[in-house]
């Protein structure tokens, strides 16, 4: 062969099987001599400018944590592989085919949580919480890793927000969450709808799946090829599909309440009760199971109310959780009734901003208290301490180095809608004083370095008294 033809030849690479293709957009291809790196499918950046929603999310869960009494937990991004198939279950689509399992250096097989619900079950029993007073009551905010398809809202690596209510049988725990995800939403501005239903306990449930097999059989040729695994496989997660095409399958089918015993009834009734006293709107909706097989009785979902629904994706739930009496138990504990949610803050953050574009509203804007402009080397030797010292007061102070005219840096705390600016030029470092300009009228004040503290928040309290 020559020379020339063995550079003509082209080396051709086959992705392996199960494998993804290698990137070959722009953002992975070299520059020059330097190649540049693409993130991995499925990911994603919550860049600054996203910043003022996260903030905005994560202190408004915190806040309602505090309100209802919920403390936080932080649980590892690694468990063992078996806690999450032993409590989401063998058969759910998290466990087949959305779970990050590997083995360690050690040969132990282990897992990224996909969730948090049987972590903090796990905590519960490793730390002997049951001798606590009951009801143990946690929050939590982190990253889960489910290897699903990415579509709009939906991420490979996500940030969930859950409240997980252990130790108390109750339907008013049901209600309370129930309520609790709503006030979540309320408190952002974001129109949601609840969708609620009970699924029972598992010999209810076992009677309803042997009425559920025989319908859906009879409609086998109009199901997905999903459906037609999970027939045979997990019945329940027949009602759990997403495909157009199954849904008017889904609408005619067998309702789960009709299988239900008196004491599981009496149990939804009476969550309907506190919601119905609670003023909390909700749609009762039969064929609504959720994903996961550890739930009993209440089970719900949250949905956004916008114009757009194809925005957020397929999938447009922005969480749900329910009843889960029998997990702690299952997991080797003490038999302790349970109940959760959880939310997922990248399809919630995605609503919101869908739900206020849709209608004219603006975005959060971070508030500061005043804006230090500096003109020249001294002053801005001088300002950097002056911004520290007016930080550490307790004032929220923005500034600039990289503008050096005072014409820019007043654009600039004019575009923040800051109330006031500080000047520091050459002349107030030699004096000592501190130019002070009310940004709506223009009138400014000389005031001595060392009381533009009181001096500032004086002015600041007018603000106030005006609300």
């Amino acid at each position: 062969m020559s020379k020339q033809k063995i550079k003509e030849k082209k080396k051709i690479v086959k992705a392996k099987p199960g494998k993804e293709k290698p990137r070959t957009d722009a953002a992975a291809a070299n520059t020059g001599n330097k190649k540049t790196y693409a993130l991995l499918r499925g990911m994603h950046d919550v860049l600054p400018r996203e910043e003022k929603y996260w903030k905005n999310f994560y202190h408004t869960a915190e806040h309602l944590a505090e309100h209802f009494q919920f403390s936080r937990i932080e649980t590892p991004l690694l468990e063992e592989a078996n806690l999450f198939i032993r409590s989401i279950g063998k058969g759910t689509d998290v466990v087949d085919k959305e779970m990050y399992v590997f083995e360690d250096r050690d040969g132990n097989k282990v897992a990224l949580r996909p969730e948090v619900t049987a972590s903090a079950v796990r905590a519960y029993i490793m730390h002997g919480m049951w001798n606590m007073t009951q009801p143990v009551k946690m929050w939590y905010w982190g990253q889960m890793f489910r290897y699903d398809r990415p579509q709009a809202g939906r991420y490979r690596q996500f940030f969930q927000v859950g409240f997980e209510t252990l130790g108390d049988a109750d339907p008013v725990v049901d209600a309370e969450l129930i309520l609790l995800a709503h006030n979540f939403y309320k408190d952002l501005g974001l129109p949601v709808e609840i969708h609620v239903n009970s699924i029972g306990l598992p010999e209810e449930r076992q009677k309803y799946k042997t009425a559920l097999v025989e319908y859906y059989r009879s409609k086998r040729s109009y199901l997905c090829d999903d459906c037609k695994q999970r027939l045979n496989k997990n019945p329940l997660r027949l009602l759990d599909c997403k495909q157009e095409r199954c849904q008017p399958v889904k609408e005619d089918a067998p309702q789960i309440i009709d299988w239900l015993e008196e004491e599981s009834k009496n149990h939804f009734m009476k969550v309907l009760e506190y919601l119905d006293e609670l003023a909390v709107p909700y749609v009762l909706r039969s064929t609504l199971v959720r994903g996961l097989d550890y739930y009993t009785r209440t089970v719900f979902e949250v949905y956004p109310v916008v114009s757009d629904v194809n925005a957020l994706g397929a999938q447009s739930a922005l969480g749900g959780g329910g009843r889960y009496d029998l997990l702690v138990q299952e997991m080797g504990g003490r038999p302790s009734p349970a109940a959760g949610f959880s939310l997922g803050i990248e399809r919630s953050v995605s609503a919101l901003k869908q739900y206020m574009d849709a209608n004219q509203i603006k975005p959060p804007v971070q508030k500061f208290d005043a804006y230090l402009a500096q003109l020249g080397d001294q002053a801005r030797r001088r300002a950097l301490k002056a911004i520290n010292d007016l930080r550490n007061s307790g004032l929220k102070i923005d500034y600039n180095f990289s503008k050096n005219s005072l014409k820019s840096q007043l654009e600039a705390a004019n575009s923040l809608q800051v109330p006031y600016a500080l000047i520091l030029g050459q002349k107030e470092v030699q004096d000592g004083t501190v130019i002070i300009r009310d940004m709506e009228s223009g009138v400014q004040e000389i005031v001595d370095q060392k009381k533009v503290e009181n001096v500032l928040k004086k002015k600041l309290s007018r603000f106030d008294d005006d609300k």
